[in-house]
């Protein structure tokens, strides 16, 4: 199976879907783990409708979304914060095609398409309980560091330099190129 990654426009039925799975998850996720229960369904339409994802379009933005075998299994946000910049976020993979390499290949293109907007580095933030995004962003090189944002869900932060892609080292036999197409 091959995966692919490409822009989206964050409004498309796609991008809906893949924002209603991951919102639906980490909501239950943080619930689950400080009530007890999970999203009450009012408070899961509201939030996802208020989150529209418009800060993540071109000029300023970008949505990636990732197809495993042509079918939509992944989503990664971009948004320049300020001309230097990037925030990561949205990052999401389908629990059935979790750890075959589509999370890694989300970033790298995030990555990519901050490089395009101008940006020299990203900063993202996280919640205590996402251990495995946690795992996934050391992996890739981010470093934890000193609060960027007061989000009331944000409790770990990470920031990463950018180096341009014609300065990047070549990358090592076998992992995802520029095209962002891999297979698994």
């Amino acid at each position: 199976m091959t995966w692919t990654v490409t822009p989206e426009p964050y409004d498309s039925p796609v991008a809906a879907a893949l924002w209603r799975a991951y919102y639906t998850e980490v909501s239950d996720r943080w619930y689950l783990r400080h009530e007890g229960r999970r999203t009450d369904p009012t408070e899961l339409e509201r939030e996802i409708a208020a989150e529209t994802g418009a800060d993540l379009a071109p000029p300023r933005g970008a949505l990636l979304v990732a197809r495993y075998g042509g079918d939509p299994a992944g989503t990664a946000g971009v948004r320049l914060l300020d001309a230097a910049t990037a925030e990561l976020t949205r990052v999401f993979v389908a629990e059935p095609v979790r750890g075959r390499g589509g999370a890694p290949l989300l970033v790298r293109a995030a990555e990519d398409a901050a490089r395009a907007l101008g940006a020299t580095q990203m900063v993202l933030d996280t919640r205590s309980d996402l251990v495995e995004a946690r795992a996934l962003y050391r992996r890739l090189g981010y470093a934890e560091t000193e609060p960027h944002s007061s989000g009331p869900y944000a409790e770990h932060w990470f920031r990463k330099a950018l180096i341009p892609l014609a300065s990047a080292p070549a990358r090592r036999a076998g992992a995802p190129g520029p095209s962002r197409t891999a297979h698994r």
